[in-house]
């Protein structure tokens, strides 16, 4: 004890029992409060913060990269050159690959008639080919030049394709007026009229010609009542005579 009659401080910490209980009860409900006040602020930030480690992890990372460019439906073409067409780097992200920027490289091959591009999570880019069907071989040389019905021209062959017509044009193409002619009558023809043609040649729009089986000639004239005159030109298959003339589907000749 100090001396001058001063007194002695001392803190003595109140035991729980001390504080009323209707204070401990208000002072409870006070931290449950703040608890659930906090709570959704706390549920919101964490979700945040999984939403940003997803997009972070699917759109800046390669842990969902391509790994795989899967090829289907290519017959002519090899899977390789599909997938060298499309150039999708290895392990970009499969998230950020512009699908249709993939799909008009592809499609930017000439045998590819149309081309499918879909993602196949979690590492794998699918590309689905349609190649052109050929209608038609022009001579070109000692080869043969395909053509579909849409009138491209996109393969050259060393060899005739079996059961495929030839197509005697002189600039096949889509913009070439004699084409035309010849797809709207290979389209029109009977199965009769198609099993004996052997080639069709177009020297201009209305001068159209077939050549037959056993040396025969259909005179065809232009491309107008191309399906009467198939129909016509079948009927008369079985009557004698070298060269038929469906010019004028309403009188026709034989000789």
């Amino acid at each position: 004890m100090a001396g001058g009659g001063g007194r002695n401080w001392r803190l003595v910490r109140a035991d729980t029992d001390a504080v009323p209980s209707s204070v401990r009860r208000f002072m409870a409900r006070a931290r449950q409060r703040r608890l659930r006040a906090a709570l959704p602020w706390a549920v919101g930030a964490g979700v945040v913060l999984v939403v940003v480690l997803l997009v972070w992890m699917v759109y800046g990372t390669s842990v969902l990269g391509v790994r795989q460019v899967r090829v289907e439906g290519t017959e002519v073409l090899t899977p390789l050159e599909v997938q060298q067409a499309a150039a999708v780097p290895d392990l970009e992200p499969l998230a950020r690959v512009d699908l249709g920027a993939v799909r008009g490289r592809v499609q930017s091959l000439a045998a590819v008639e149309r081309a499918v591009v879909s993602r196949g999570w979690p590492g794998t880019l699918v590309i689905r080919v349609v190649e052109r069907t050929p209608v038609a071989a022009v001579p070109a040389g000692t080869q043969f030049q395909l053509i579909d019905a849409d009138g491209v021209a996109y393969r050259v062959v060393e060899k005739r394709p079996a059961g495929l017509p030839v197509a005697k044009l002189a600039s096949p193409g889509v913009g070439d007026p004699n084409t035309r002619a010849a797809l709207t009558v290979l389209a029109a023809l009977t199965p009769g009229l198609r099993a004996q043609l052997t080639s069709i040649s177009v020297d201009a729009p209305a001068r159209i010609r077939l050549a037959l089986r056993g040396g025969r000639t259909v005179i065809w004239g232009d491309d107008t009542a191309s399906a009467t005159k198939a129909q016509v030109a079948t009927a008369l298959l079985r009557q004698k005579g070298a060269t038929i003339d469906v010019s004028a589907p309403d009188v026709v000749t034989i000789r």
